[in-house]
């Protein structure tokens, strides 16, 4: 996948390993047999504070770096926490604390969504990320650099091998 001279920057489509971690304690990877994570830079499809980070290394490179929220996936809000009642969940919606749904916006934008309360018809939900508010521990090997195809620069995001996926 990769051009061995090229370095991270905005409009190349870039391919990491990493290890996330929340206070110590690891809550993502993609090390142990999997793919490298593609995305293109520049184009907001990871967290800016590690895109920004990323910038200017290489293929092979290794970096540790630690993430804010507002970095990352921005500080917890509380006015994204509110009351909805029941029936605006599916009838057979399993709605209890811990729950998780996937809600949409006016613009058809997903939003994951918390259950974190239930009183009677009442719930309460949480549509902040659920990592909004934490610092992200991150460390990352560059996989690879290479120059995005037109296509990829037009639609803002890597395409797989055989063309367009979404």
């Amino acid at each position: 996948m990769s051009n061995s001279n090229l370095a991270v920057a905005d409009g190349l489509v870039v391919g990491i390993y990493y290890t996330l971690k929340i206070e110590n304690e690891v809550v993502d990877s993609n090390r142990k047999g999997g793919k490298p994570l593609v995305f293109l830079a520049g184009a907001n499809n990871i967290v800016a504070g590690l895109e920004k980070a990323l910038g200017g290394k290489q293929k092979n490179d290794f970096i540790e770096v630690s993430i804010s929220p507002e970095d990352g996936y921005g500080e917890h809000n509380a006015d994204a926490v509110e009351v909805v009642q029941r029936d605006a969940f599916p009838e057979n919606a399993p709605l209890e604390v811990g729950s998780r749904f996937v809600a949409s916006d006016e613009a058809g934008n997903s939003i994951p969504t918390l259950v974190t309360a239930v009183d009677g018809d009442s719930i309460t939900i949480d549509l902040n990320h659920p990592l909004a508010g934490k610092t992200l521990d991150f460390d990352v090997t560059i996989a690879g650099v290479r120059e995005a195809t037109e296509e990829e620069t037009q639609h803002g995001h890597v395409h797989g091998p055989g063309g367009h996926e979404h």
